[in-house]
């Protein structure tokens, strides 16, 4: 490593890489300098020395399956390609008996986890989604639920009238056992009202996550990249994240999140690269430095593009899915349908040359898959 950093001619990104070999943290402007100044391939080394750091060579998934209640929103963000009002032809509202059908076409796999999330819908409250919580629980004791956005939580909340507090203990106690990190979109609070003016501020996303943490549920946290924001914006992300997570310690995993043009009203702006997406991968790894995972959300990237990733900083790739998820191939994902076999995943970690781990949804290990 000395003889690379060595080799670096700019003074501002070799003191940098000095920082980042020696485990120390970096400033939001040297991260700003991280993706202004820094070259890929430099990238791609300064955050294998971040990911090392963290997983060693481990690259991590789950067995997991998606429920998506409702694509009706009382929402209608102009980057979202989910979103349908009600009536439409191409909507679709999911019973509770229909919901734990889902659960019972996994009775006989060895899935883990559960991902229930979708539109925020108008008449549903906090009530329903605790009621549904219970019969997948008294149905699958052993399965976690990871349930709700922070912009689900924030309606449904407030709809029966509580506090985050009293509704996430409520929601705790129908076993509820972590919540996802969608929602949190951008947190520069001047591109928030021209992207989704109408939902659940900035404040309001950090509050519900920080409360959770403090009721021992924990949570993964997002971003949304590669629309109108600057590196900046990406930046000023990353660093409420990184102050929280100080505080809290709550978030698993950081899981950026790329814009997809597909079938929403932002479709004029087209679609960031592919050295985009690794160049975010790299600085995120690096910034977020009190973050033990960065996750390459396979359905949204794409196999190849997700196992590059995992040579710029990221160590986990999700889970196997078994086409359950309908948000990203609506906006355009190259994964149409998206189901990886826990072979197929373990094929795709080993030849990028790392070892994959089959995780719990906090990470705990299940099964190593050494040769």
């Amino acid at each position: 490593m000395e003889l690379i950093i060595g080799q670096i001619k700019d003074p501002e990104i070799k003191a940098i890489a000095e920082k980042i070999a020696a485990s120390e943290r970096i400033t939001p402007r040297e991260g700003l300098l991280l993706y202004t100044k820094a070259d890929l391939p430099l990238l791609g080394i300064l955050s294998g020395i971040a990911r090392r750091r963290h997983n060693g060579s481990y690259v991590f998934f789950n067995s997991n399956f998606h429920i998506e209640p409702t694509n009706i929103c009382v929402f209608n963000c102009r980057f979202c390609s989910y979103h349908k009002p009600e009536g439409d032809p191409d909507s679709w509202e999911y019973s509770h008996d229909d919901m734990l059908g889902i659960v019972r076409k996994f009775d006989d796999r060895n899935v883990t986890e559960v991902h229930i999330v979708g539109g925020v819908h108008p008449a549903y409250d906090i009530h329903y989604w605790g009621s549904l919580i219970e019969k997948i629980k008294k149905h699958r004791p052993s399965l976690h639920v990871k349930a709700f956005s922070a912009i689900e939580l924030d309606y449904m909340i407030k709809k029966a009238g509580m506090s985050y507090t009293e509704g996430l203990q409520y929601l705790k106690s129908k076993g509820l056992d972590s919540i996802p990190g969608g929602g949190a979109e951008i947190f520069d609070e001047e591109l928030r009202k021209m992207i989704c003016d109408d939902k659940a501020s900035t404040a309001m996303w950090l509050e519900i996550h920080e409360t959770a943490h403090r009721l021992g549920i924990p949570s993964n946290a997002t971003i949304l990249y590669g629309h109108i924001e600057t590196y900046s914006h990406r930046i000023d992300h990353m660093d409420r994240l990184r102050k929280l997570q100080d505080s809290t310690g709550g978030f698993n995993a950081f899981i950026p999140l790329k814009y997809k043009k597909s079938n929403n009203s932002m479709s004029y702006l087209g679609e960031v690269s592919i050295t985009e997406d690794l160049r975010n991968y790299a600085v995120s790894r690096i910034f977020l430095d009190n973050f033990s995972h960065i996750k390459a959300y396979w359905p949204m990237t794409g196999r190849d593009a997700a196992q590059l990733s995992l040579s710029f900083g990221a160590d986990d790739l999700d889970g196997t899915i078994d086409d359950t998820t309908r948000i990203y191939s609506m906006a355009g994902s190259e994964e149409e349908k998206p189901s990886m076999t826990t072979d197929e995943i373990c094929k795709l970690i080993r030849t990028a040359g790392y070892v994959p781990v089959e995780r719990d949804s906090v990470y705990n290990f299940i099964n190593v898959f050494t040769l």
